[in-house]
């Protein structure tokens, strides 16, 4: 276990071209996008600093090594927010996707592409 781990030990980037660790030995100020969503951020225009490396069965066909780009938090920026009216365009947007074109009615959902009508019409057209 200690040598796949060494294998992917580089953080001078002198063998993979950028600071490499092994999966959770990454310093704790280099987080992966989805660790800045979470904490609010966003990369900000920044270049990758680094990344982990692991080794994955499951990718057996492209080498069996995983990759998560890692960016420094120091230079992340605060997520950006969307305004009144982009919110408003986005909630009138997917109410017409959940607009059924028979019936007219917000179903509350998104009908299916290969029906194209709510549910209870496709039962309907079906009887």
């Amino acid at each position: 276990m200690a040598r796949v781990r060494a294998r992917f030990w580089d953080p001078t980037g002198r063998h993979y071209g950028l600071p490499t660790w092994p999966w959770r030995m990454a310093p704790p100020h280099l987080l992966t996008r989805r660790q800045l969503t979470a904490a609010g951020l966003r990369p900000g225009g920044q270049e990758v600093q680094g990344q982990v490396l692991w080794a994955s069965r499951r990718y057996r066909a492209r080498g069996g090594v995983r990759a998560a780009y890692l960016y420094d938090v120091r230079f992340a920026l605060p997520k950006r927010t969307a305004t009144a009216r982009q919110r408003a365009a986005l909630d009138k947007a997917n109410a017409a996707r959940r607009t059924c074109p028979d019936c007219s009615r917000d179903v509350g959902y998104v009908p299916r592409p290969d029906l194209g009508v709510c549910n209870d019409c496709a039962e309907g057209s079906a009887a």
